[in-house]
């Protein structure tokens, strides 16, 4: 029962509200559970929510009541991912906060032969099984009875088999609004590979191999929403992961790459189920860093995925979002284990729109700065997303604790929301006339 009434407590504080208990008993209950702070509400929460928030608590029912209104606000989706729905002509609805997932489906793992056999003969369909052998992963992939809501069905389910974890098909969207997305099917380029050390993943859009960036590297590509489709944000980002070109260079030049492309220029693309996919292909292809400049809400799915990557010796990298400080923690960076990075202006100073919270753990360049751009042209970018993947190469290079040590301490002093463990990556900052870039990437 304790939960309970820490949850309610921490409702009221979401609120701004005090609750007519003393703070020493509030402490002791917040203090023991994780509970990661949600910037811009001015409290914690915890990491993971009961299944069962309908519960009431004997005394306490007003105080319960406005605290899972205080949770669900804390939760629910930036208003720029609630936009894909509207834009995906039926292929994407949202759940119940508003994140974006595929239609009609509903992500199971562990779900017990009993209640399989329950779901199909209650009028669940199973879609198909896909079994990850790298992760040693399995999920059910199953759409709801007709005329029940997915948001119904997966709480079925879940009443179905308890122990089991169900989820939406949740959508990761490029860490903040991109433009000149589309793109023909992406190349492999067939160059004999650099000399930096392990080779290095991205799990984005495709990119263009043969940009005057990338030719240094041995570019690998997969597609994962159908073929692997050039992106504006895929090629950006590769560039300044592995790109070199002149006075540019990206956090390790001439790396080798693996690309997964999990949108293939498709409106249900960045689907959790792709996610986990690459991630797979990833450990198949042994890499050492892989850099997912994507955001989406906690997904059981995923979280499994990676835990699973890590455990076998992949680093994942990602950004922290640009739906500003107030935003809720965003994922995958956001999960336990992985690098969250910021990003700062030429001036050094966090981008205004960079997410804010412990899951903050590197700062780097993410504007007033060149990338590559379609047709072997550079542009200038701005975001977390382009900050990122500097990360991922110098940790590739370098190793996590050395380049902690490397860091230039900002903000306040030691680790802290905004800077994480300082500014590290300095030297992939080139100027975008230096470059010759024409128009802006954003985010």
């Amino acid at each position: 029962m304790r939960w309970k009434r820490t949850l309610a407590l921490i409702g009221l504080a979401a609120l701004g509200l005090t609750p007519l208990t003393t703070a020493a008993p509030a402490q002791a209950l917040i203090g023991s559970l994780p509970v990661p702070t949600i910037p811009g509400v001015g409290q914690s929460m915890p990491d993971r929510l009961p299944d069962r928030l309908t519960e009431r608590l004997p005394g306490l029912d007003e105080v319960d009541r406005l605290g899972r209104q205080g949770i669900d606000q804390a939760l629910r989706a930036p208003a720029r991912l609630t936009q894909l729905v509207r834009r995906s002509n039926g292929a994407l609805e949202a759940d119940p906060q508003g994140w974006p997932v595929v239609r009609g489906e509903i992500v199971a793992l562990d779900l017990s032969p009993a209640a399989r056999a329950l779901a199909t003969s209650a009028g669940f369909t199973v879609l198909r099984e896909e079994r990850l052998e790298a992760l040693e992963l399995t999920s059910l992939v199953l759409s709801p009875p007709r005329g029940l809501s997915l948001a119904r069905a997966v709480a079925r389910l879940k009443r179905l088999d308890p122990q089991a974890d169900v989820t939406f098909n949740h959508i990761h969207d490029t860490a903040g609004a991109v433009s000149s997305e589309e793109g023909g099917l992406a190349k492999q380029s067939s160059s004999a590979g650099g000399d930096a050390g392990p080779k290095l993943g991205l799990i984005d859009t495709g990119v263009e191999a043969t940009h005057p960036a990338l030719v240094g590297s041995q570019v690998v590509q997969r597609g994962f929403a159908g073929p692997p489709r050039m992106g504006a944000h895929g090629l950006a980002v590769a560039s300044l992961m592995v790109g070199r070109s002149g006075p540019f260079a990206g956090g390790a030049p001439g790396a080798d790459l693996r690309v997964a492309d999990i949108y293939g220029g498709q409106a249900e693309g960045g689907s959790s189920t792709a996610l986990a996919q690459a991630l797979a292909w990833m450990i198949e292809q042994r890499v050492g860093v892989v850099n997912v400049s994507l955001v989406g809400p906690r997904n059981a799915l995923v979280e499994r995925a990676i835990q699973r990557a890590q455990a076998r010796g992949l680093t994942v990298v990602a950004a922290v979002g640009n739906d500003g400080p107030a935003a809720p923690p965003l994922y995958p960076a956001a999960y336990d284990g992985v690098i969250g990075v910021t990003a700062v202006n030429a001036r050094d100073q966090v981008l205004p729109e960079a997410a804010r919270g412990p899951q903050v753990a590197f700062a780097a360049p993410g504007a007033d700065m060149a990338a590559a751009a379609p047709a072997g042209r550079w542009t200038s970018v701005r975001g977390t997303s382009f900050a990122a993947p500097i990360v991922a190469g110098l940790v590739a290079r370098q190793g996590q604790a050395a380049l902690a040590r490397s860091a230039a301490d900002l903000g306040a002093r030691g680790r802290d929301a905004v800077y994480g463990q300082g500014l590290v990556g300095v030297g992939s900052r080139v100027a975008p006339q230096t470059m010759g870039a024409r128009g802006r990437l954003a985010r």
